[in-house]
Formats: C-alpha cells, sequence, structure tokens
C-alpha cells in the first residue's frame, strides 16, 4: 500500500492511477438463474435486485489482490477511490493530524448484507438508486480530469442496470484546501419518470469518547420509513427496544447497545459529522440544506451483538459507525423523481478537523464551536483553506467583545476563552469567523427554542375499500410506488378509483406507466387513451400533457411511429413536457432522414433542456448527415468537456475521423444503451456496430445484445440476417443473462416468432 503520508507542494494537487493491493476475501460465484425477491423488505423498502445476479457465499481464505486505485493528494489530504468497487472512497487521510477522517478498513471483507449480497464497510460508499447500492460490488468507468485553477477531478460514471439511470460522481481536490468535493450528476435516460434516493454513507472508526456531531437545532430522530421517533440527543423513552427513560445522550457510541439508526427529523443548518473527544480530530459533511437534508447515524452497536460484526467486516480496524448525508431526501426509503431525460446535480463536501470539539455551524470554508464553562465563553474555530488576516469575533447583544486577527489555515485551529457573565442569556452571543475583506466565512448564535414538540411516528397505509376519495387513492398508490414499497400493491390503490370513477386521469395514467414498465405496451396503450380522452373531453387543448406524451411512447414501442408522432406533438403543447416531446419528435424525424426537421425539433427540446445528453447525441448524428462538420465539431468538443462518458458521442466522433479516442479504448459496459439510443432514432448501421463493440468489449448480458441486433436487422429488411444473428444468440450461455429494457420485449418476441420458421 502507498504512504499515505507522502508530501506535495502547498500549490499542488496530485492525481494518478495505480494497482494497489489490498488484503481481500473474495465473494463466491454469483447465482446464475435469476431472484426477484419483490416482496423483500430491505431498509424499508423493497429488497429487489433483478436484474442484478445474486451472491449468497462468501471465501473465508484471505488473498492479497490486486486492485485499482485513482489517488488525489494535497498538502494537506490524500484520498484513494476504487472504481472496480462502485467508486467509493476507500481511504481519506489527513495529513496533518496524520490520521484517517473516514474509517479505513485495511481489508475488503464483504459480509452478506448488501441488497445483491456482499457488502464491505469503511470509506464512503455512495447510495443510489436505493440503499445498500445494487452495484455496489460492479466496476465504474473512471477518468481524471485536470482544471486551470490546478484542481484534479477523479470522474466515475456508471448506467445503473435496474432503472437505467446515470449517475456520475467528480471527487475534486483544489490547492491549499482540505475538503474532498464531491460533484454529483443523476440523469434519467428513460422516457419514464424514474425514482431514486441518495446517500453518501461515510464510516468514521469510533470508540467510547466519540460523539455524533449533529446540528444545534436537531430535537428528534425518526427511524427507517418514519416508524418510530425518539428526542435528541437525550433519549427519554424506549427506542429500538431499549430503555432510555433515565434521559441517555444517544449522539455518544458508548451509550447505544443494540444496532440502531436516527435520522435528524429536520434542521436549517447544512453540516453532520462526528469528534473524537480523545484524539481531538473529526469529520464533517457540508451541503446545500435546501436539497441534502438527509443527516443520520448507523451503528452496529456498543454491545457484544455489535462487536462482533465488527468482527465480521473487518480484521485489525475496530468499531464504526455510519454519518450517513443524504441528498433529495431525508429518510430511507425517501425517494425523489427524475422525469424523463433530467438531470439533478449537487456538491457535497467531507473534511477533516480538529481541536475545536462538537462544531455548531460549519461551512465548506470554515467551522466554529462555542460553549460555556465557569463563567467563561470557549471560543473555537477552524478553516479549510488559508485566510491570512482572518478575524474570529465574538459579540454580546450587538457589542464586540473579542476581535482576535489571526492566520487561519488547514495545518492550526483557534482556541481563546473570553469571560462573561454567567447571567446574560446564551441566545445573545454570537461568534464569526470574518476574512480581512470583510467576507463571513461562517457565525452561529445558539438556539432558543429547544422544546418543540416532537413529531408522531408515520401511519400505515389504509385498505383501499376504507379510502373515501379518489385523490387520496392516488396519493396513496403514488406513495407506495414512489417509495418501492415491498408489501402493499400500488395498483390496488389507482384500481379501485377507477372502480369508482372508469374515466379518472391519474390512476388511468398511472395504471398506464405500470404496464408500460412491463412490457405490456397494448395494455398500457388503453389505459393512457382513457386518461387523454377524459382529458380533453371539455378542453382539447389540456392544462396537463403527460398522458398525450406517454400514449405516444407506447405507440412507439409497438412501431406505430406516425401515430406517435402526432401525439407528441400534442404533448409539446405543454411546457413540462416539451423537451421529451421535441426529443422523440426529431428521433422520428430522424428515422424518416428529414434531417433539417429533425435539427429544428432537436434543437427545441435542447433550449428547454440544454443538458440533455441524449439530445445532444441526437443532434450531433443529425449534423453528420447535414455535413455541418464544423458545428458538429465544436458540439462534440463541448459535450465531451461536461461529459467525457457520453460514448455515444465519442463514437459520433471517432465515425467521423476527429482526433478522439476510439470507442474501444473506454470498454465500458454501457456501449449497448447508446446503441438503443441510434435505434430509436433510426439509425441502425450505427446501433449494430456499436453493438457488435459491446460484444467485444464485454457485457453481463451477451445473448440479448445478438437478439437486439438480430432485431434491429429484421427492421432494415435484412430477414436471413436477423435469423442468423437469433440463431447465434440462442447457441450462447443464458448464465447471467437477466434482461429488464422495454427494448428487450420486442426483439425476442421477434426472435421467438422467428424460430417457428427455424
Amino acid at each position: 500500500m502507498t504512504n499515505p503520508e507522502i508530501g506535495t507542494k502547498s500549490n499542488e494537487v496530485r492525481a494518478w492511477v495505480e494497482r494497489v493491493v489490498i488484503p481481500t476475501y473474495e465473494p463466491g460465484k454469483p447465482e446464475k438463474n435469476p431472484m426477484f425477491l419483490e416482496k423483500r423488505v430491505y431498509q424499508g423498502s423493497s429488497g429487489s435486485v433483478y436484474p442484478h445476479p445474486v451472491i449468497e457465499k462468501l471465501s473465508d481464505v484471505k488473498v492479497d489482490k490486486e486492485w485499482l486505485a485513482c489517488w488525489l493528494e494535497n498538502e494537506y489530504v490524500k484520498i484513494m477511490i476504487l472504481p472496480e468497487l462502485g467508486g467509493r472512497v476507500q481511504m481519506a487521510y489527513d495529513k496533518i493530524k496524520q490520521r484517517h477522517f473516514v474509517y479505513y478498513n485495511q481489508v475488503i471483507k464483504p459480509a452478506l448484507v448488501g441488497l445483491t449480497g456482499p457488502w464491505i464497510s469503511g470509506g464512503i460508499e455512495f447510495n443510489w438508486p436505493q440503499h445498500h447500492r445494487p452495484g455496489t460490488w460492479d466496476p465504474v468507468d473512471y477518468r481524471i480530469e485536470e482544471h486551470t485553477d490546478g484542481s484534479k477531478t477523479v470522474w466515475c460514471s456508471e448506467i445503473e442496470r435496474m432503472y437505467r439511470t446515470k449517475g456520475m460522481a467528480g471527487f475534486r481536490l483544489y490547492p491549499q484546501a482540505s475538503f474532498l468535493e464531491i460533484n454529483v450528476r443523476l440523469y434519467n435516460r428513460t422516457p419514464q419518470p424514474q425514482t431514486f434516493l441518495w446517500w453518501a454513507n461515510p464510516a468514521v472508526a469510533v470508540n467510547d469518547d466519540y460523539q455524533s456531531v449533529f446540528p444545534p437545532d436537531v430535537h428528534a430522530v425518526f427511524d427507517h420509513g418514519r416508524r418510530d421517533v425518539s428526542r435528541f440527543p437525550i433519549a427519554t423513552g424506549t427506542y429500538y427496544k431499549v430503555d432510555y427513560s433515565a434521559g441517555v445522550d444517544i449522539s455518544r457510541y458508548r451509550n447505544i447497545p443494540v444496532p440502531t439508526s436516527y435520522m435528524a427529523v429536520e434542521s436549517k443548518y447544512e453540516f453532520l459529522g462526528g469528534y473524537e473527544h480523545d484524539t481531538q480530530g473529526g469529520m464533517l459533511h457540508v451541503a446545500n440544506r435546501h436539497v441534502s437534508t438527509g443527516k443520520k447515524q448507523w451503528t452496529w452497536g456498543h454491545g457484544d451483538f455489535g462487536k462482533a460484526w465488527d468482527r465480521n467486516l473487518t480484521d485489525c480496524d475496530g468499531p464504526y459507525i455510519e454519518l450517513m448525508c443524504g441528498v433529495y431526501c431525508d429518510n430511507q426509503p425517501d425517494f425523489s423523481w427524475l422525469m424523463p431525460y433530467e438531470e439533478k446535480s449537487f456538491t457535497q463536501y467531507f473534511m477533516p478537523y480538529r481541536d475545536i470539539g462538537v462544531v455548531k455551524n460549519a461551512t465548506r470554508e470554515a467551522m466554529v464551536n462555542l460553549e460555556f464553562l465557569d463563567g467563561h465563553a470557549l471560543v473555537r474555530a477552524f478553516t479549510t483553506g488559508r485566510f491570512p488576516g482572518s478575524h474570529v469575533i465574538l459579540d454580546i447583544g450587538g457589542v464586540t467583545v473579542l476581535d482576535r486577527q489571526v492566520d487561519l489555515h488547514p495545518a492550526t485551529s483557534f482556541r481563546e476563552s473570553v469571560a462573561v457573565d454567567p447571567a446574560i442569556p446564551h441566545h445573545d452571543f454570537k461568534v464569526s469567523v470574518v476574512t480581512d475583506e470583510g467576507r463571513v466565512l461562517v457565525s452561529w448564535r445558539p438556539e432558543t427554542n429547544y422544546d418543540r414538540p416532537i413529531p408522531e411516528p408515520a401511519k400505515a397505509a389504509k385498505d383501499p375499500s376504507e379510502i373515501a376519495s379518489a385523490e387520496q387513492l392516488f396519493l396513496t398508490g403514488q406513495h407506495l410506488e414512489q417509495y418501492r414499497h415491498a408489501t402493499f400493491d400500488p395498483e390496488d390503490y389507482y384500481r379501485e378509483a377507477i372502480k369508482r370513477d372508469p374515466g379518472d386521469i391519474r390512476c388511468n395514467n398511472a395504471l398506464g406507466l405500470r404496464s408500460l414498465r412491463k412490457g405490456c405496451f397494448a395494455e398500457a396503450a388503453e389505459f393512457f387513451r382513457v386518461a387523454v380522452a377524459t382529458l380533453t373531453d371539455r378542453n382539447p387543448n389540456p392544462y396537463d400533457g403527460e398522458p398525450l406524451f406517454n400514449l405516444g411512447m407506447a405507440l412507439r414501442y409497438q412501431d406505430r411511429d406516425d401515430e406517435a408522432f402526432d401525439l407528441f406533438y400534442k404533448a409539446v403543447w405543454n411546457a413540462a413536457w416539451m423537451d421529451a416531446g421535441y426529443f422523440q419528435l426529431a428521433r422520428i424525424a430522424a428515422g424518416r432522414r428529414s434531417w433539417a426537421e429533425a435539427l429544428d425539433l432537436v434543437n427545441r427540446s435542447l433550449a428547454r433542456n440544454t443538458g440533455g445528453r441524449q439530445a445532444l447525441h441526437l443532434k450531433a448524428v443529425i449534423l453528420r448527415n447535414l455535413g455541418m462538420m464544423v458545428e458538429f465539431e465544436s458540439l462534440i468538443k463541448a459535450s465531451l468537456e461536461c461529459d467525457s462518458f457520453q460514448y455515444g458521442l465519442v463514437y459520433e466522433g471517432s465515425i467521423a475521423g476527429l482526433d478522439t479516442e476510439p470507442i474501444e479504448y473506454f470498454k465500458s459496459r454501457d456501449f449497448a444503451e447508446y446503441a438503443l439510443d441510434y435505434y430509436w432514432a433510426g439509425q441502425y448501421d450505427e446501433a449494430i456496430a456499436l453493438l457488435d463493440i459491446a460484444v467485444r468489449t464485454g457485457h453481463p448480458c451477451l445473448p440479448l445484445l445478438h437478439y437486439w441486433k438480430g432485431w434491429i436487422l429484421a427492421k432494415k429488411g435484412g430477414s436471413e440476417k436477423a435469423l442468423e444473428a437469433f440463431r447465434f444468440a440462442e447457441t450462447l450461455s443464458p448464465d447471467y443473462c437477466f434482461p429488464n429494457q422495454l427494448e428487450a420485449v420486442p426483439a425476442l418476441g421477434l426472435a421467438m416468432k422467428m424460430k417457428l420458421t427455424w
């Protein structure tokens, strides 16, 4: 293993890739037959895993194994990322304090607690589109990017297999700054709404002196699914079957005897962290509180059971807890929506800190603590960057009683004690860190409202027959669907609503989407037609275009593009469906070789969604076919600078002879998705060629690639070649080939139909 204390220059960030040897207990061979597990309850939602294979065995023999590691380092911190293990942060080292500020498990020792089986403790794991991440044991694509300000980013990217959403995480270090910045982009590549959650799960090593650092306004915490609630930090009731009635501080690891989760009910602060009181070192997470609402602690517990699990997951690195940071969610399960072709992006910061105790407020640049002891105010401050000549200020009732000018930087901290009148209310105090130019880096005034009532736990859904209104039937069904409930079926609620009102727009649309996701295209179309009929009964220009768009998609899957074209055009009368609708229109126009029309349509889509990855790819195809090569090259360059994992654009550059890396260089398992993008735009030759590349570079579902090839060849009119592709696909091993793309339905259906003629 590389020595984490290797030095760097003060204005330098290093980024490199190397193989590292990590002692590893290998997982067993995955089960070759699919498992579905829809009714399994996992982290409060469905434990469905398909199309991932399940691993049910682990080796108890440790071997030295080489792993590919991406490294980032500056003068303050050193970070190791493992793209072959889902792009997790394996090590984050504070070079000043000479401690790992996240839990560094020096062995890869999985236990069967993950969604698909093996899961390891330590580092920072990124859980999406649900918890724990289905692809936690899968490799991701990676690149290193250098920036003009001297910072460097390691990008990791994948198209996850369950819902076909694309996730990217960019790990960035800056010169002279001690925080790790993580820029995340989540993109829905499908024409259906998809649900997701995102939790970054940093683990931290703990001992009896460890305390979780939640914001000072957190007065209550929820269990998973809001099933139970407790006061915080002093629990006073029964929580996880433990009697805390004496009043127990559950922010202290040593006080929690059993496996326990808790999630902050609400907070106006932007940080979460933890602190070792004995070593005076800690870790903080900071993010925009308006989107990063989730703040959670998990522990196996301080008792014998927890210590046994610690031994299960490491050989020598002891106990840990997880301090989880949720974005677009504040509970587990707590899913949000990604609409068709929508991207959500956000930034998270992780940083070490030291010497200042339990932080009361923090930004990515600075943090403060203010405590009161024996007639003194204890003022503490720490910064993650260099701020020479800064001021640490203490005000009491608007009067400055301390203004100390200091050179703050990550290798130092500020600590001072000020004598004060104990009778002064704490809320009259305010501590601030201000730059020499007058910019406030952070400030804090003690909270006053500590006695807020705690909320009620969530209640289970009623039986459909017990719900009075169609409105509540729809909302209950949508909630169950959005939260991927394992035991309640949302269709029961939608069907109860249309039994009472057959024309109900939202419930017919919801049932249509559920049928569409199952590949029942004709059935889906009938539900959508009912919704459209109700929607346009009085007004042919409806307020909502979603059922029109969805009906168009159901018809596209049935090769009824002319009808779909008219519906998409009607859907774009509504602003919410302009980018998705115009994109589908542009795809159909491209398939007709109506290039000028297609360019106009794709530009209209991009005007509404400038970051639409597939629309940018389609525009490149159109520009190439129009011979507009200057615009084509400019688009390729600008788009790949934004996202170098757009393999459709990489392929476009290679077939046009641009000076780009050859598509085979990437060896991504995502190529098939980009081949299907070509299919939907009627570019069959390119789709087949990219499928051939996917075959050569590796794909978990090899027979399906040949079935798709045969399907597309049949579209071109090559029945004999299609039959040949289908016959070859049938000779391949079906092990681990678990189709879940809607495009597999017509492809396999055609293969079965043609097989009758073999």
